[in-house]
């Protein structure tokens, strides 16, 4: 029994001096700590070089590559030479797009004169059918009123009393009996004398005949070719062509009317500055006989 009393006696001092001994190091330990921090704190501590130069005056860093490949500033030649490159290449870029922009207003005056050209072209198909000219007498007057007035004048009468060349070709058969015969007022030796000439006559080979019916073939077939001006022409030199007066004013103002829609055809090409678009503005654009606008460069990547 004394032993066991002895061996608990044993094991409770050891664990109380163990216990003892780890506070008193942990103390220890705590006190000093704060009193290095109280210290470093107050200025009374200095450590060593390695730790008493703050981070402001810590030495520069080796330069990086990137800081290698920048230029130095001050005006280095490297940096000027960049600069002056880049100066270049927005020159150019400029230039391009100028004559994109330039590109841009010839396809516009170029649509415009397009347009311009089928309405002309839309015109006399309606008089060379003997149709009304309808919504095109407005665009003959917006587009070529400034540019071929008198032409448009010219279109548009004859649009309201149309005549073709079927019409034409028509009045000229049905004439034909009196133009073949004799002419009005016509005394006996002027008969003697034309019927006398119609049976000698004396021509070149390649020359025309000048025989009535002859010149009245001729005049058939001009007409049918479109040639209104030739065939009346030979309508003039037939007998009895003080008979085809009505026919002859008609023939005139189909003649007349072909040739106004010819400078209204012109003008939607070559007029330089008289012809306007569908809106009333100005075609600045020049017509296909001016020099063309230079293409504009391909874009490089910078």
């Amino acid at each position: 029994m004394d032993e066991d009393y002895l061996s608990r006696r044993r094991a409770a001092s050891s664990g109380v001096s163990l216990r003892a001994v780890l506070g008193t190091s942990l103390l220890a330990f705590i006190g000093g700590a704060a009193l290095i921090g109280w210290l470093a704190w107050d200025g009374k501590l200095q450590f060593g070089p390695d730790f008493a130069q703050p981070a402001a005056s810590a030495p520069a860093s080796a330069p990086g590559p990137l800081a290698k490949a920048l230029p130095a500033p001050g005006g280095s030649p490297a940096l000027e030479a960049v600069t002056g490159g880049m100066d270049q290449r927005i020159a150019a870029l400029e230039q391009r797009l100028a004559r994109i922009d330039l590109q841009a207003a010839a396809s516009e005056g170029n649509t415009a004169r397009a347009e311009a050209l089928l309405v002309a072209l839309a015109a006399r198909r309606a008089i060379e059918r003997g149709a009304p000219l309808g919504y095109l007498e407005d665009q003959l007057k917006l587009r070529f009123g400034d540019a071929q007035g008198n032409a448009v004048t010219t279109v548009i009468e004859t649009a309201g009393r149309p005549v073709t060349l079927d019409r034409l070709a028509g009045g000229l058969d049905a004439l034909a009996p009196a133009l073949l015969g004799t002419p009005p007022n016509e005394g006996g030796w002027d008969r003697f004398t034309r019927e006398l000439s119609g049976l000698f006559v004396i021509r070149r080979g390649d020359a025309s005949s000048a025989r009535p019916d002859t010149r009245l073939d001729r005049a058939r077939l001009m007409l049918r070719s479109g040639q209104v001006e030739a065939a009346l022409d030979e309508v003039q030199r037939l007998p009895g062509a003080a008979l085809a007066n009505d026919w002859s004013a008609e023939a005139r103002r189909y003649a007349a009317a072909q040739k106004a829609l010819d400078l209204i055809e012109t003008a939607a090409l070559l007029e330089p500055e008289k012809l306007k678009d569908a809106d009333g503005a100005q075609v600045r654009q020049p017509g296909p006989g001016a020099p063309p606008v230079a293409a504009a460069e391909p874009l490089r990547a910078l």
